[in-house]
């Protein structure tokens, strides 16, 4: 549990208002992604009833599948119909057959009427229902491992990256970084995998910048963590990304495999992958239901808007995202302790009363949502290669983090923009963290702004200018707020962008058993 101290005199009705605005802004959305789906949606539904393995030539058989589907019968009325009316009608004795058989053309697919479509959606319904049960098991799983190992000391919780490109290299630099004190380790993706429409499989040791999310590398890391927890005598974290075009399927086998946290923002692809608005705010739907029953706290990725945008002149975006991003995700069924909204110590450091403004930026945020694990993240812009002045830099933000009751605290590195970090370079930024939490870690009970001060003075003001922003994004739309370059300075347009081909608008015959079950939960 955050500590949610009121130490800003906001104003509470602008605080309500806010959120009010925020909803109506968000409503238009989720309409929009109810009557619409996507082929990696209706891929993960594959995923969830069990196919998993990939061709000759490395496409997985869910792609193959899915797109032998598509050719025959259009996406519009979703995989599941088609998919187990074949099944039923005895085209192949389970899934793993009847994708081959479909990749190899042997096989013609059709949408089932009347009985056929009753016992089609039945099949379908069970096989989801499967997968269901394996995620809800898995859940069911972690809370056990966490009652026996205990969770860290601390707060914020402690996130360290570690990506070789090696999921075999990346395993003992994670359990090094977890003994040195690391509580979450990231492995981050291989360079460009947002962009790929289909998931590798198996271990990959070839990765650029990062490691490739796939299934196996999942399971490979979260048993490695798994062994830390018990050395530890500490339940250690796994995240990795859901995001790109190949959201859902990643959150699905997240959620099969137990990692615990999730990258997961739609306007990460949308500004900085030039993925579709649409099929992404789609894609982010079906995946954060997913992470709300898998148990999983989703990472959101404001903090990307100020390594493009100036972290002062577009503060209230930063806030106005969160907003969104909170009506987003509890619409989709996550709770309050499954929000890591995201933002970021980003201000020029050369600019006078920096650190107050990311004093009040951070106390904005931790009073808005009092309960969610903020997660906070370290300066990288303004990282100049200067290690010494980035050792610094680091520490002020950690003091900040400690500050101000931040839930997540990505770890600096003072080589930031010079080279990938060495494992001494994490050792010496965990010991940065490790000072400053020890030394001032309960500043918190003693740190109250003045009510008229700059700091105060500055939240309101970022706070004002949220509003704002809100009332035009819901007179103009949001979809059109993203495309005149509102987040991030990048401006995309909702009918272009990549993905933009695997989006359909739902027919009257759609059926998704995935998408019942989930909202049936809710």
């Amino acid at each position: 549990m955050t500590r949610a101290v009121k130490k800003l005199d906001l104003d509470p009705v602008t605080v309500r208002k806010a959120r009010s605005l925020a909803r109506k802004a968000g409503r238009p959305i989720v309409n929009l992604a109810r009557q619409h789906t996507t082929v990696s949606v209706e891929r993960a539904v594959l995923r969830l009833a069990g196919l998993t393995g990939a061709d000759s030539e490395g496409i997985p058989w869910v792609n193959r599948l899915a797109d032998t589907v598509r050719a025959d019968v259009g996406l519009e009325h979703g995989l599941a119909l088609p998919v187990w009316d074949a099944l039923v009608r005895g085209e192949a004795e389970d899934l793993g057959v009847l994708a081959q058989k479909a990749a190899s053309g042997s096989v013609t697919f059709r949408l089932p009427e009347g009985r056929d479509a009753v016992r089609a959606r039945a099949a379908s319904r069970k096989a989801a229902a499967a997968g269901m049960k394996r995620i809800d098991g898995r859940r069911r799983e972690r809370d056990r491992l966490i009652k026996r190992h205990g969770e860290p000391e601390q707060r914020p919780w402690i996130y360290l990256i570690v990506a070789t490109g090696d999921i075999y290299e990346d395993i003992p630099q994670a359990q090094a970084a977890a003994r040195e004190g690391a509580d979450i380790i990231a492995v981050i993706r291989s360079t460009g995998q947002s962009l790929l429409d289909y998931v590798p499989e198996g271990a990959t040791r070839e990765g650029f910048a990062g490691t490739y999310a796939t299934q196996e590398n999942f399971r490979l890391m979260r048993a490695a963590l798994d062994e830390s927890s018990r050395e530890l005598g500490r339940y250690v974290r796994l995240t990795n990304y859901a995001s790109g075009l190949c959201m859902p399927e990643i959150a699905t086998l997240a959620g099969l495999e137990r990692l615990d946290m999730m990258l997961n923002d739609s306007m990460y692809g949308i500004l900085f992958r030039d993925i579709n608005p649409i099929r992404t705010f789609v894609d982010q739907r079906f995946s954060r239901q997913i992470h709300a029953r898998a148990g999983i706290i989703i990472n959101t990725g404001e903090d990307n808007y100020l390594t493009t945008a100036d972290a002062v002149e577009a503060a209230h975006t930063v806030t106005v995202s969160q907003l969104l991003n909170e009506y987003f995700a509890k619409e989709a069924g996550l709770e309050d302790w499954q929000l890591g909204l995201g933002h970021a110590f980003e201000i020029n450091p050369d600019l006078p009363d920096s650190f107050r403004m990311e004093l009040a930026h951070a106390m904005l945020a931790r009073q808005l949502f009092p309960e969610a694990p903020l997660k906070w993240m370290p300066p990288t812009r303004h990282m100049t290669g200067d290690v010494f002045r980035g050792y610094l830099l680091d520490g002020f933000f950690n003091l900040v983090g400690a500050m101000t009751g931040q839930g997540i605290l990505l770890v600096g590195m003072m080589t930031e923009a010079v080279v990938t970090p060495w494992i001494s370079d994490r050792d010496l930024a965990l010991q940065n963290v490790r000072y400053v939490l020890g030394a001032a870690g309960n500043l918190h009970e003693d740190f109250r702004p003045a009510p008229d001060g700059f700091i105060a003075q500055r939240a309101r003001q970022v706070l004002g200018e949220s509003v704002e922003l809100l009332e035009e994004i819901v007179d103009d739309g949001l979809l059109n707020a993203i495309g005149d370059g509102t987040f991030g300075l990048m401006k995309r347009p909702q009918d272009a962008g990549r993905g933009l081909d695997g989006v359909a608008r739902r027919s009257s015959e759609y059926y998704n058993p995935a998408t019942e079950l989930l909202e049936e939960a809710q």
